[in-house]
């Protein structure tokens, strides 16, 4: 075999296009076979509902369902199916203290159509400013009854709760306040949930 000095030099002129493809070593690795392919796409499963109007309507009716058993539960005072946060203990014992006892806010809604209706019979009787005065007067009355009896209420109630609940029970994200008194300006017959006791009186133990 003989040297040949230009033959380095043929092969750097070569075109890159005339040479001998190069196989890439990760080809064909990690890659699905068409078997795998397959039974890649079989098992695909689309993320959206294809009817995204049955599906929401269906949705509704679940929900619609279970709200109504729920508001069932509480007309019948099943404390098993209520909504979660009425079966929390110390809502429950806010209720029974609630309803054992007299609250003047329960009779808000008559004693205030009764004050309106008088209000404009006397006014029509007795066309002057005095009657209007009076009547107002009466009404604002009531309510700061209303508002110290809640007072007195929430006073002796609150530590009940901390003393048999914890702080927990009388936090602000409890509303625990605001349950109280929402109850106690609501006729006896017409709260919900249902009071447990057909009389007042029972109170709740400590």
């Amino acid at each position: 075999m003989t040297w040949n000095p230009f033959k380095k030099k043929e092969e750097a002129q070569t075109p890159v296009d005339q040479a001998a493809p190069q196989k890439n070593p990760s080809e064909g690795k990690g890659r699905p076979t068409p078997k795998m392919k397959k039974a890649q796409a079989a098992g695909i499963r689309p993320l959206v509902p294809a009817d995204r109007k049955a599906s929401a309507k269906a949705a509704k009716a679940r929900m619609r369902e279970r709200e109504n058993a729920e508001y069932e539960a509480m007309q019948k005072g099943d404390i098993n199916h209520m909504p979660k946060a009425e079966r929390l203990p110390w809502r429950i014992y806010i209720r029974d203290y609630v309803d054992a006892r007299i609250n003047l806010g329960e009779w808000f809604i008559p004693v205030a159509f009764g004050i309106l209706i008088v209000s404009m019979v006397v006014s029509s009787l007795f066309p002057n400013a005095w009657a209007s005065l009076i009547m107002m007067i009466i009404m604002y009355g009531y309510l700061a009854a209303i508002i110290i009896d809640v007072w007195l209420m929430w006073r002796k109630l609150k530590p009940k709760l901390i003393a048999k609940y914890g702080e927990a029970s009388v936090a602000k994200g409890s509303r625990s306040l605001t349950y109280a008194w929402s109850r106690s300006i609501q006729m006896r017959r017409w709260r919900l949930p249902k009071p447990r006791y057909p009389k007042r009186g029972h109170w709740p133990e400590d």
